[in-house]
Order: C-alpha cells, then sequence, then structure tokens
C-alpha cells in the first residue's frame, strides 16, 4: 500500500477503505486481524495532524500521550489518567515497559532528542539523525509491550525539516492517529529548535492492520460522510520551543494532580496557553465540570478545538445527567 495524502483524515479514509478490502488475514497476540504489508504513507501538511470525523476526533488521549512521553515518563499512573487501556499494559502495575519518553531522552544514558538536534545544527544535510525506539532487549524476553516504532528520522532539507517514521507494526483504527499526531507534534518542536520550517511527514510500516474487533467501527468511519478540511493547528512560534515545553509539562502535572494554576504567572503565549486549556478542559471533563469547559472555551485563542471541546461539554453534562438521575432514584 501507498498513500499519500495533505491531512490526517484524508489518509486514514485510504489507509481503512484498502485494508477493510484486503484478503490478508493474520492472528497475532491481540487477536484476529486484517493486514497490509509493506505499507509507505505520506502526510504532506503535518499540521492537519487531527481528525476531524466522529469516529477518530481524538485530541485530549493524543495530547496526554504526547506529554507522557515529553516528559520522560513510562509511568502507568501518568497515561492511564488519559489513555486507561495502557494500565493493562504494565508488567509490574507501575511502568510500561515500551513507554517511549525514557527511551527518547534517555536510551541507556543517551539523550537521544537532544544529539538529533545537535547533530542537524552542525551537520545540516547529515543523514544519521535517526533515533532507536525498538531495542534488542525487547524480545529477549516476554513483557506485554514493546515499542511498535523502531525508528524516528529526521532529515533536514533546505529549510524545512522532513521526518521519517519506521515502524513493525501499527493499527490503522486506534494507533495511527495517536502515532501521527505524536509524531508530527516532535518533528514541529526539532523543526523550530533548529530554526526552519516543518517539512512532509512519512510512516513506513510493516503490519498496518485492522484488528476484526474494530472492524464495524471502521466500517461506520468510512460511511460517516466525512468532508475533507484542510483545517490544521496553527503553527507552533518562532524561536526555542523547549522552555515553553517545560511549562507545560509542569502545568499539566499541577493539573492531573487535582492542584489549581495560575496561567498567567506562566506567562504563555496563545499557543502553548491553548494546550494547558486543553488540559484543563479535560480534568473538567472528568469532574463533570460544564461550567468551566464553557469558560474555558471562550478563552481559547484558535477556533480549530472547538469540535473537540464541543464533545467534552457534551459527555460532561451527560455525565452530570446520570448522575442526577442516579441520585434521584
Amino acid at each position: 500500500m501507498y498513500a499519500s495524502a495533505k491531512t490526517l483524515d484524508d489518509l486514514l479514509m485510504r489507509v481503512i477503505a484498502t485494508i477493510l478490502k484486503s484478503k490478508s488475514r493474520t492472528k497475532p497476540s491481540r487477536g484476529a486481524a486484517t493486514e497490509s504489508t509493506g505499507a509507505l504513507l505520506k502526510i504532506t501538511n503535518p499540521r492537519a495532524r487531527l481528525s476531524r470525523t466522529e469516529g477518530r476526533g481524538l485530541l485530549f488521549s493524543c495530547l496526554g500521550e504526547l506529554l507522557w512521553y515529553l516528559a520522560k515518563s513510562n509511568s502507568v499512573q501518568f497515561i492511564s489518567y488519559y489513555v486507561p487501556k495502557y494500565s493493562e499494559e504494565s508488567d509490574d502495575g507501575r511502568t510500561v515497559h515500551g513507554g517511549y519518553g525514557p527511551r527518547l531522552f534517555n536510551m541507556r544514558g543517551i539523550n537521544q532528542i537532544q544529539n538529533v538536534i545537535s547533530l542537524l545544527k552542525e551537520r545540516p544535510d547529515s543523514r544519521r539523525a535517526v533515533i532507536q525506539l525498538f531495542d534488542a532487549a525487547d524480545i529477549a524476553r516476554q513483557h506485554k509491550d514493546v515499542p511498535c516504532t523502531c525508528t524516528l528520522q529526521f532529515m533536514r532539507r533546505g529549510q524545512r525539516l522532513h521526518m521519517f517514521t519506521t515502524m513493525r507494526s501499527n493499527d490503522a483504527f486506534m494507533g495511527l492517529p495517536h502515532d501521527v499526531f505524536a509524531f508530527t507534534m516532535l518533528q514541529e518542536i526539532i523543526a523550530r529548535t533548529l530554526g526552519v520550517e516543518l517539512g512532509e511527514y512519512s510512516h513506513a510500516v510493516g503490519s498496518l492492520h485492522l484488528y476484526d474487533v474494530h472492524r464495524k467501527r471502521a466500517q461506520r468511519l468510512i460511511k460517516e460522510g466525512w468532508q475533507t478540511t484542510r483545517l490544521a493547528m496553527p503553527p507552533m512560534p518562532l524561536g526555542d520551543p523547549w522552555p515553553s515545553v517545560r511549562k507545560v509539562l509542569e502545568a499539566e502535572r499541577a493539573i492531573r494532580r487535582g492542584r489549581k494554576i495560575d496561567r498567567r504567572k506562566l506567562h504563555f503565549d496563545a499557543y502553548w496557553g491553548d494546550v494547558v486549556r486543553l488540559l484543563e478542559i479535560y480534568q473538567s471533563y472528568k469532574n463533570r465540570d460544564v461550567k468551566r469547559i464553557t469558560r474555558l472555551r471562550n478563552e481559547m485563542s484558535s477556533p480549530i478545538y472547538n469540535t473537540y471541546i464541543e464533545k467534552k461539554q457534551k459527555g460532561a453534562k451527560s455525565k452530570t445527567d446520570q448522575q442526577v438521575l442516579f441520585d434521584d432514584n
């Protein structure tokens, strides 16, 4: 399979439609699936990294997973706040063996992100700017979770930073939207660090598959009748993004632990301020605080997130109504 598109949604529809027609069947440890092997995918506008569909219109879980990576964490408690299913992926109940954060920033004591940045600053045309996520030790013994991603390669050409992801395995319905979001955000962070523009995003997969358990949902997604949109996240601010990333991680930790933050004291610009508001909206959703979600929505700088916020508003209201009904009974 080869598929190139401007947006994540256009790519998803082509990928899922192709796999649904595939006759190739496999029975891996996670259940029976239909697959396409040797898939090559490309997104020419990586900022269009958010699905606008009803079935795969994800934001908050994608954002939580990205921040888990950037926090250099493999904590189950951290990631299960955003993606509860991760609690099933731990060998010891505390950590996820295949967590990307420690591998990105501390693989056997090596900060791979910093090495890639330093290399591309010193040698802009280098082809060695590669991060390794899958490790030889991962199959030396059994683990519940090992990285599906093998490598991330960054290639600076002219004034653009292109990214090439290589995966041994990828769930086209559940995993692909998360991976595209997190990896293209990382691509943009590194591009801004280098002072260049965002290039194209390429994604190569050994086994790109659709589990039988998700097949009906995938079919509904294809029938959804989505409208192609060129809406994309706003560009990340120019300049070194890492001070802002560190402040976002500080705010995330406080919000997740139920503490209040003062965004004014953290001095966020519009872009990163919206990211922190989204984290507050997610906490408000979990707390069923519809009024606070509405207030935070009105404070957002970019309208692109409105669809995702509205879903949380409706979800929080539904939870509240259900609780009132339960209490009345």
